[in-house]
């Protein structure tokens, strides 16, 4: 881990990334998706969710294949998607003390929206600890693992990748970042679609529990 004591900028996916995946969260937006394709579509839930798989799998998001294949409102969608129930979330404060200690600008990159990210970051209590959450607005709603966003991501912060972390619970999503650069860090899970590629060469790094990692990180520097 030595090679991580240089690195200046550090980028988090949020949704089972900054926070465990065994809490459900994503599971109910989820389930949202589903909610609304079949509202907008006039299709059985059954078919909804077979829609928005084919989606998420060829075009990286179901939002993406939403608005190719049937033009809806992005914002409309966002909006409906992440109105779910966080209130369950506990503060995290070992992850808020490492990423308090962790040297670096931190910048959150999801393909979900500023506001979901604000409100998940805010209940878990580590909101002020980043300098901006790129969004798939930001994004132009061209989704990760596309290499667009990454690269507007880093023209935007000014970044030199070679300085740069980081951490996501999709193993393809790591792929971009490792071609252009920067150092990966893949949260394990067994999610078949997060998990998928997982033994690829552009992980540089894997772990179940980020504090930890941060925390070994912050010791190394501290040294």
């Amino acid at each position: 881990m030595k090679e991580l004591k240089s690195i200046k900028y550090w980028i988090f996916d949020l949704d089972n990334t900054l926070y465990s995946g065994k809490t459900r969260v994503f599971e109910q937006v989820d389930k949202k998706m589903s909610e609304y394709i079949s509202k907008k579509l006039n299709v059985s839930t059954a078919e909804a969710k077979e829609i928005q798989k084919n989606y998420f799998h060829e075009y990286n998001t179901t939002l993406n294949g939403m608005i190719k294949n049937h033009k809806i409102d992005a914002d409309e969608f966002l909006e409906f998607v992440h109105n779910i129930d966080i209130d369950f979330l506990k503060k995290d404060l070992i992850l808020g003390e490492e990423l308090k200690k962790l040297d670096g600008k931190k910048i959150i990159f999801t393909n979900g929206s500023k506001k979901h990210a604000l409100n998940v970051t805010e209940r878990i209590g580590i909101d002020h600890y980043f300098d901006d959450i790129f969004d798939i607005i930001d994004c132009e709603f061209v989704p990760k693992p596309a290499i667009q966003p990454y690269k507007k991501l880093v023209e935007k912060h000014k970044i030199d990748p070679k300085l740069c972390g980081f951490v996501e619970d999709i193993a393809r999503n790591l792929k971009p970042a490792y071609e252009m650069g920067m150092k990966t860090v893949w949260i394990e899970n067994d999610e078949p679609w997060a998990k998928k590629f997982s033994d690829g060469d552009f992980i540089d790094f894997k772990t179940n529990n980020l504090s930890e990692f941060l925390k070994q990180i912050n010791l190394l520097k501290a040294a």
